[in-house]
């Protein structure tokens, strides 16, 4: 699966799923145009396969899903 490298490398808490609105974790990168979508990983699994077989470049972070987030202590 190809990796973007064109695009930071990181998604951000900002970044939001297109479908639903959930933080993202992938984003994938259509050929040609360069449209970029960001999926929560529960919707990238949904569209994984379509991506793949359009040529979508794949940044796919869904192994910092559990992550543990530091919070400032109060």
């Amino acid at each position: 699966m190809p990796v973007a490298t064109s695009q930071p490398a990181t998604l951000t808490r900002q970044d939001r799923c297109d479908r639903c609105g959930a933080q993202a974790f992938v984003r994938a990168t259509l050929p040609g145009d360069g449209l970029s979508l960001l999926f929560c990983g529960h919707h990238f699994r949904a569209h994984e396969l379509a991506l793949v077989a359009a040529g979508a470049e794949i940044l796919d972070e869904r192994h910092r899903l559990h992550e543990q987030v530091s919070t400032p202590e109060a």
